[in-house]
């Protein structure tokens, strides 16, 4: 049996890979995946990853948010990854709900419901 695959993201070239878990198949030295077009260090996603369309500009713009705090698209005990925001609107909503509260920027975007 092949091994199990997760997804890469390069949010320079947006573009979404398939690769080997950390543990197994290439990467630098260091554990790190470069991406094929432009060298540039890969982003581990998750298992449960969907890329957007390349040319969704608004969708990658929602997608580097959520990487950047830290947010991942793993599978659950229930199968999917649970709620993520789709539109920069939703991020805004979520991101002023942290901010009003103090709850952490990461668990605040991955509400499905903002009170």
């Amino acid at each position: 049996m092949p091994p199990s695959k997760t997804s890469y993201v390069c949010l320079l070239c947006r573009a979404a890979y398939k690769q080997p878990y950390p543990s197994q198949g290439p990467h630098d030295g260091d554990g790190r995946r470069s991406c094929p077009r432009c060298a540039e260090p890969l982003i581990h996603v998750g298992s449960a990853f969907a890329a957007p369309p390349r040319r969704d500009t608004e969708a990658w713009r929602v997608l580097s948010v959520l990487l950047h705090v830290g947010v991942r698209f793993n599978k659950s005990c229930c199968g999917g990854p649970g709620y993520r925001p789709r539109t920069l609107r939703e991020v805004r909503e979520r991101m002023a709900y942290a901010r009003r509260t103090g709850e952490p920027f990461a668990r605040a975007l991955v509400r499905h419901d903002v009170p």
